[in-house]
């Protein structure tokens, strides 16, 4: 019987298992010395002087937006075609999320839309590294220079892209800071697990903060100390922190990143050679002066012109145990976004027409030559499954 192949999935071999079983042996299982060696090896191979890791993506996005300490009321600018946590993030820290359109292309947020949507109240551009293909972030720096803007980059897909410049995405040389997401359908996992990079000294110690309460127990920074069990609360955090046993396997996963990057472009090849000269569907665009770990292989499908809706080219699919998805529903159709902040269908047309034919398919290292072949007979037999 044919495997299950879902549209994302992790790798976890025999040194990952064993990075894990050291760690349960031994001292620390919360918050301990693996977390800062993890830590360490993501900045070692971003470049970033600094990074926290927390305990998710969303979780690593509304810190990145708490540590700016942007006055409540204030704007910031995310693309609509991203997961919610995106825009969310802004939200969590009672700042406006102002929304833009994508790139036909790209499917990342266009610098011009950024242009178009600065007022008196923006503070901070969130771009979104969409699928693991960098965003113009050369582009978006100059704006954010020229208007005195903070950027966080929303990396949840990219860790392992290069942008144009060759630098690798998260050394913040284009931004005050940076997310990554190591959810188990990401290029490295942690199980449930995120991290902010950074090369800003006071955003990372206003980040350690937030991570655990808003507490600090750094003699230096008291404002008294009568004893060594004592600690301050020098501002509202959260308990975000990540495990011991989350950042073991993640120090370990990430030894494989080069691999996995391997492979991922592997797949993408095979992907885009049987798929480019349909008449019925569009492969990913990829900018030539970069190098994307992608994330996620979608599809633009013409539903239409097979005579199947996206439904049941799902269903089609998963019958064949080919599992799918769509990424995303532009945040601006969501009804918390339409209700309360007044968004409607029409917003952002790029975004509306991408989403309508939006399909991703099988992509992980794991993924055998034969499963690939696999995914491709059936993608191409859709024509005529109906």
């Amino acid at each position: 019987m044919q495997e299950f192949l879902s549209y994302g999935k992790q790798w976890i071999d025999d040194d990952d298992i064993g990075a894990v079983v050291e760690t349960l042996k031994g001292d620390y299982l919360t918050q301990g010395p693996k977390v800062a060696e993890f830590e360490n090896a993501i900045c070692e191979y971003t470049g970033a002087k600094y990074c926290v890791a927390v305990a998710n993506g969303t979780a690593a996005l509304h810190l990145a937006v708490a540590a700016l300490d942007v006055r409540s009321g204030m704007e910031g600018i995310t693309s609509t075609n991203t997961f919610v946590a995106s825009a969310n993030a802004l939200l969590y820290n009672n700042l406006i999320p102002v929304l833009g359109d994508i790139d036909p292309q790209t499917y990342n947020i266009a610098p011009a839309e950024i242009e178009k949507r600065l007022t008196k109240k923006t503070r901070i551009i969130t771009p979104v590294h969409f699928a693991g293909q960098p965003a113009d972030m050369q582009s978006i720096a100059g704006i954010a220079d020229r208007h005195d803007l903070f950027v966080i980059e929303d990396a949840a897909h990219a860790i392992g892209s290069k942008y144009a410049d060759g630098g690798t995405v998260g050394n913040c040389n284009f931004s005050d800071m940076t997310i990554f997401s190591f959810h188990p359908v990401k290029t490295v996992t942690t199980g449930e697990g995120g991290a902010i990079t950074t090369n800003n000294a006071q955003l990372y110690k206003n980040l350690l903060r937030l991570r655990s309460h808003g507490i600090t127990k750094d003699p230096g920074e008291l404002a008294k100390n009568p004893g060594p069990w004592y600690y301050e609360m020098q501002m509202l955090g959260f308990n975000y922190r990540m495990t011991d046993i989350q950042a073991a396997l993640g120090k370990s996963q990430l030894a494989k990143i080069k691999y996995f990057g391997k492979r991922r472009r592997e797949i993408i090849k095979r992907y885009n050679k049987a798929f480019r000269d349909v008449n019925w569907m569009e492969t990913p665009f990829e900018q030539e002066n970069v190098d994307s770990v992608f994330h996620l292989y979608v599809l633009k499908i013409d539903f239409d012109a097979i005579g199947m809706p996206r439904k049941k080219v799902m269903q089609h699919l998963m019958k064949k145990h080919i599992g799918t998805q769509v990424h995303y529903i532009p945040v601006h159709t969501q009804p918390y976004y339409q209700h309360k902040l007044g968004h409607r269908l029409g917003d952002f047309p790029n975004a509306e027409k991408y989403y309508e034919r939006a399909l991703s398919i099988p992509l992980y290292p794991k993924m055998t030559d034969e499963q690939v072949e696999y995914v491709i007979e059936n993608i191409l037999g859709l024509k005529h499954a109906r």
